[in-house]
């Protein structure tokens, strides 16, 4: 590990109980900071609620000030009651294809979060995974501390334990596999971070508003890494926020996320194209074998500050 990583890895990696409720609501009050926190959902009908009701349990109601103002959800296209159960639950809903009409919505994770800067108005803005189980507040408390504490953190994101059924530390199987081997032998000043394609992170607005954004699995990885190019090691933090339950994924469809960060990594190495943006996997049929082929993500969205009706909706 580079000398600058291990100094880093002392400097900017805390625990969200560093940071009390009660400092952060003074010194947010002291600066009229405001914070967004944004879940993007896809049929999260069976968590997404009690997310919500969490975070205006503990984060905004019944506080001598907020420390959240603002908690939108962004449906993606569910299914199922994603919306109506998130609305119950008190956040305000907003459909993706609702957002910059004039631009057709494309598919994927990443898309959503980009869409999401032209509805939401925090400085800084918290990004939820929608599928956690035993939500806790202090996903977003910890990681909203550094950046209302420091005025030289621009980036956090949370770190924690993810178990696999029963299996401790098992989960991320794509970070280990692809995610952490390629920052350690392409930008070795990220080989810190626990997490790196987790979806618990809050970023200043300043900055988020100039970073491209991939539209699917990748935006994680192309989010950390411009992020890095941006403003530097010493302006991205990490936050110990215990232990992450979620929803696992199958094997193959690990293996379509794995092809977009990659895929997300080789724009940045090179920003070249693949002779093939593909991947084709197998699925067993009742007569062998079937090939299945699939686009990897491949398109990204710009800086959310060449845009147009951003533009306008802040000079309004």
């Amino acid at each position: 590990m580079l000398e600058e990583v291990e100094r880093w890895l002392g400097d900017r990696s805390w625990s969200a109980a560093d940071r009390p409720l009660d400092q952060l609501l003074d010194l947010k009050r002291a600066a009229g900071t405001t914070v967004s926190v944004v879940l993007p959902a896809l049929d999260e009908e069976a968590t997404v609620g009690a997310i919500v009701e969490v975070i205006r349990r503990e984060l905004i109601e019944g506080l001598p000030v907020p420390l959240v103002d603002e908690l939108v959800v962004i449906d993606s296209g569910s299914a199922d009651r994603t919306a109506e159960v998130a609305a119950k639950a008190g956040a305000r809903v907003v459909h993706r294809d609702e957002i910059l009409p004039r631009i057709p919505a494309l598919p994927g994770k990443g898309e959503v979060l980009w869409r999401s800067l032209l509805v939401t108005g925090g400085d800084i803005v918290c990004f939820v995974d929608a599928d956690l189980r035993d939500f806790s507040a202090s996903f977003v408390s910890g990681i909203v501390g550094p950046l209302l504490t420091d005025p030289g953190v621009h980036f956090v994101k949370a770190m924690y334990d993810r178990p696999l059924g029963d299996a401790p530390g098992q989960g991320g199987r794509v970070t280990e596999l692809v995610a952490r081997p390629l920052l350690n032998l392409h930008w070795p000043q990220l080989a810190g971070f626990v997490q790196p394609l987790g979806g618990e992170y809050a970023v200043r607005r300043s900055l988020l508003e100039r970073l491209p954004f991939p539209v699917g699995y990748g935006v994680e990885l192309g989010l950390l890494v411009d992020a890095l190019h941006t403003v530097g090691l010493d302006a991205l933090a990490q936050v110990d926020v215990g232990v992450r339950l979620h929803r696992h994924q199958g094997g193959q469809a690990l293996g379509r996320m794995a092809a977009a960060i990659y895929r997300t990594a080789q724009v940045r190495l090179s920003r070249g194209h693949l002779v093939r943006p593909e991947l084709t996997q197998f699925e067993r049929g009742p007569e062998g074998f079937v090939p299945r082929t699939y686009a990897v993500d491949t398109e990204e969205r710009p800086p959310m500050l060449g845009v147009q009706e951003y533009g306008r909706r802040h000079v309004a």
